[in-house]
């Protein structure tokens, strides 16, 4: 799932490709992944695009003062393409495609675009077209960005008391608290914090509130700066490669040299250093359990 640093790499990307040039046209392939009619999609056609931004994990394009918005969920991405198809993109279900924005290229007989896609059965890509921002839900309902100067260790600290015992991994990750963490990088947070899962929001002391605040600002922005100039295409393979304990579940820990460990859930799994973050101590994993039982 792209999280804060892929979809910041993936703004600079696009603003790059973008900024300036026209959108001939949107191709919807996938009808379930528009969650707006008003403005209709064809209001993008023929506008200029101003600028590219960033909500939490929201994509943002500015097109006239118009708004396509896209949030690319567990399994969607964006694949720059040098040259379309001429014909429109039509709905195939065995197709990844979502939708694909033809950019207009005055320079060249051929036209550039933009493909946005969808892997797997579980289709949870979003796309929006609103005049703000801001009416979209999710948008409006985003905690702070860790990344942004208003994001002081004194508005942790706030964030943390006021979430009381919930488990310092779901606090991090819940949109409507903390903007752009999701899974995977909730992980490499606690990792580099050295702090269990599930600790309670509230139980951190000064020190460890001091030390999560640099494990945030730290992890994120280091994958941010290893992102910059590279393009979609190469993302994924960066943050797979930098990770040192999400998606390594039996790998030796980069730190001490543990076996990674891992929780899992219904839809999802935790992976944690038993060494570095719970005094050597194994999470329950009651998946496990029921399974063993």
């Amino acid at each position: 799932m792209p999280e804060l640093p892929e979809v910041e790499a993936l703004v600079q990307d696009l603003r790059s490709r973008l900024v300036d040039r026209a959108i001939t046209r949107i191709d919807l392939a996938a009808f379930s992944a528009l969650k707006t009619f008003d403005p209709p999609l064809h209001s993008l056609h023929g506008t200029l695009v101003e600028d590219v931004t960033r909500h939490g994990k929201f994509l943002d394009i500015n097109a006239s003062g118009i708004h396509l918005v896209m949030h690319l969920a567990r399994a969607g991405w964006v694949r720059w393409r040098d040259e379309v198809p001429a014909l429109p993109a039509k709905p195939n279900s065995k197709n990844p495609l979502a939708a694909r924005i033809v950019i207009d290229d005055p320079d060249t007989d051929t036209q550039a675009g933009l493909d946005v896609t969808e892997a797997g059965t579980k289709k949870s890509l979003a796309i929006y077209v609103v005049r703000d921002p801001q009416d979209v839900e999710g948008i409006a309902r985003l905690g702070p960005d860790p990344l942004a100067d208003e994001f002081t260790i004194e508005a942790l600290a706030e964030i943390l008391a006021s979430e009381g015992r919930k488990q310092i991994k779901g606090v991090l990750r819940h949109q409507g608290t903390i903007a752009g963490i999701g899974n995977a990088y909730s992980d490499e947070i606690l990792h580099a914090a050295r702090m269990s899962p599930y600790k309670p929001a509230n139980g951190l002391d000064d020190a460890e509130l001091e030390t999560l605040y640099a494990a945030i600002r730290g992890t994120l922005g280091d994958a941010v700066e290893r992102s910059r100039g590279l393009a979609a295409s190469q993302l994924k393979g960066e943050k797979k490669t930098n990770l040192a304990v999400h998606g390594r579940t039996g790998e030796k820990c980069p730190v001490c040299g543990d076996v990674v460990r891992e929780v899992s859930f219904a839809d999802s799994s935790l992976q944690y250093c038993p060494t570095c973050q719970t005094d050597g101590k194994p999470l329950a994993d009651r998946r496990m359990s029921r399974l063993l039982k």
